[in-house]
């Protein structure tokens, strides 16, 4: 699976050695992507390379060759390889049935925020201590993202355990039944089920070993609603 930026710098690079012949310069890389240096390009290059799409050639200017192409630029391509060309933004032929959208392709890094309490609320939430990679799919909206780890078994019943890596779409509103971090008193965050009742908020879990927990709404910020969980095995 490739990160956006990575699937955007091959399709660069492919595009530029069908039309000049040759690769692009890392410069030209930078501008194409906006990025602020030529370091970040480095670092996408040498992650493509241990894919497997490119490969490097020595004692050669601008050196890259792509070895394969992802099936959301042609299909996987072998060195030499042709795709089939694509006026616009729409194909000439017909897509298959079971095509991919090309979100499908690539995965999007978000900011891990550190831990949400499925269980008894923790401190909240604050910086993000790394990164984690999820499928573009996973993303809708211009909304913004972010990721934290489960601590708890409050949610066990809802398909959430502890461990688990959850995806939060930023948002101050929910309805009724959506699994939401809630941040009670702006010191502890949590991940329920959320109901409104007139002028209380319940955050209900999914595990009957604990108790539906009633407050005041004014008590209660919605700080994002879940959308999608990855767990390792």
């Amino acid at each position: 699976m490739l990160t956006k930026k990575q699937l955007d710098l091959l399709q660069f690079i492919h595009k530029r050695v069908q039309r000049d012949g040759v690769p692009p310069s890392f410069d030209e890389m930078k501008e194409a992507l906006d990025l602020r240096s030529k370091s970040g390009i480095h670092r996408l290059i040498t992650a493509l390379e241990e894919r497997g799409f490119i490969r490097r050639l020595a004692h050669r200017a601008r050196a890259l060759e792509i070895v394969k192409l992802p099936e959301s630029l042609g299909g996987e391509a072998t060195h030499g390889f042709t795709p089939r060309v694509i006026d616009g933004d729409r194909p000439s032929a017909p897509q298959p049935a079971n095509a991919q959208p090309v979100e499908a392709a690539y995965a999007i890094e978000l900011p891990v925020m550190g831990q949400i309490a499925a269980g008894v609320p923790i401190e909240a939430i604050a910086h993000a201590s790394h990164s984690v990679a999820v499928p573009g799919a996973m993303i809708s909206g211009s909304a913004e993202h972010y990721a934290l780890e489960v601590k708890g078994d409050s949610m066990i019943d809802a398909g959430i355990n502890d461990g688990d890596v959850v995806i939060i779409r930023e948002t101050s509103v929910a309805d009724n039944g959506d699994i939401v971090v809630a941040l009670i008193e702006d010191q502890e965050a949590t991940l329920k089920r959320f109901f409104r009742r007139g002028n209380a908020i319940a955050l209900e879990a999914a595990n009957p070993a604990y108790e539906t927990r009633v407050l005041p709404d004014d008590r209660v910020k919605v700080q994002g609603r879940l959308v999608g969980l990855i767990r390792s095995y």
